[in-house]
């Protein structure tokens, strides 16, 4: 179903859009390389014979339009977003196609909500931010365990990561986040985003066996403290990340990933424990699998998949959870993830 079909990566030569690039092919779609660096398109094309290249820049419309011609859908995998999303989103809405982002940066996310979800809606496109590790899967498991629920008093993410080896673009999206927030921390309480200068507290959270308990930086705030209240009803959104990999993304000296196998993936394995919970009641979705960088290609592309196929619940900007049916989806990404349902 997806032979010949055509998606243009964008940032395809960065560390996630190999994975995105190779996931593609994989699947049956024809990648067509694009981003902001010629020599590096140039480079990567050698390694992928007869892909498309297209140069395309975020401050000229013009190139963006030609990166997107013809195509079928886009993933934005070119951080930071802050930079990026806007441009390329603009570009999908003018090119009438699909646009799907890798996105991990927080308010890059709510500006996409807030500024494109009337238009997108409008004109019946579909928008889908943080389809990625962070935002998107969080997002699918929480709405998984939400179940028949409507509503719930809290929801509760914790990172189960054993290292976290950044990459340069993580690295860079995390510095313009920082400076968007001037240094502020933030989190998701009483229905919105606060800002705070509060120091974050060490935790000790219970992962399901064999990880157990261990020790987490409370409020590690992630993406998911977008997605999942775009649609589920849910005042207090709070994400935790183990001691060991918090440390390791913010040490100035970390080296970035090493691949340990064929596919590329680095030796770092997560275990993802969403709780949610609603007066006495609690239910509990876990995921467990290797590499978070890796793992965002088949979340990505599977979204896509499935937008062109039809197999979406919503039109316009809407996250993982809202779009698609969490528990299918979820089932879906089987080769690659391990999910477990608790209600």
């Amino acid at each position: 179903m997806a032979a010949g079909q055509t998606v243009t990566v964008y940032g395809a030569y960065g560390h996630t859009g190999r994975f995105v690039v190779t996931h593609l092919q994989e699947r049956g779609f024809v990648p067509v390389l694009a981003g902001r660096d010629v020599h590096k398109l140039k480079a990567l094309a050698d390694e992928y014979p007869g892909l498309g290249v297209r140069a395309a820049s975020v401050d000229d419309s013009v190139s963006l339009d030609r990166a997107l011609d013809g195509v079928a859908a886009v993933i934005n995998c070119a951080g930071p977003f802050a930079t990026t999303a806007a441009p390329v989103v603009e570009a999908a809405l003018r090119a009438g196609i699909p646009y799907v982002d890798v996105a991990a940066e927080i308010e890059a996310n709510a500006d996409t909500f807030a500024h494109f979800a009337d238009r997108a809606h409008d004109t019946g496109t579909v928008i889908v931010p943080a389809m990625a590790f962070y935002g998107g899967l969080g997002d699918l498991l929480a709405t998984a365990a939400m179940g028949d629920w409507t509503e719930a008093d809290e929801a509760h993410i914790a990172y189960g990561l054993n290292s976290w080896e950044p990459t340069e673009g993580t690295r860079a999206a995390g510095k313009v986040s920082v400076e968007r927030r001037g240094g502020r921390r933030v989190r998701f309480t009483n229905g919105q985003l606060e800002y705070h200068n509060d120091e974050l507290p060490t935790l000790k959270w219970s992962f399901p066996d064999p990880m157990g308990p261990r020790a987490v930086i409370g409020e590690f705030t992630m993406a998911d403290v977008v997605t999942i209240p775009s649609h589920l009803s849910i005042p207090e959104v709070r994400t935790y990340m183990t001691t060991e990999a918090a440390g390791g993304v913010v040490a100035p000296d970390a080296p970035t990933p090493t691949a340990v196998d064929e596919h590329g993936r680095s030796a770092q394995t997560f275990l993802v424990d969403v709780v949610v919970r609603s007066g006495d009641s609690e239910r509990r979705a876990v995921a467990r699998g290797q590499d978070i960088y890796a793992v965002t290609a088949p979340l990505a592309v599977e979204a896509v998949a499935r937008i062109l196929t039809g197999r979406t619940k919503a039109v316009g900007v809407a996250s993982a959870g809202e779009i698609f049916d969490a528990p299918d989806f979820l089932s879906a990404l089987s080769p690659h993830i391990i999910v477990e349902l608790r209600p």
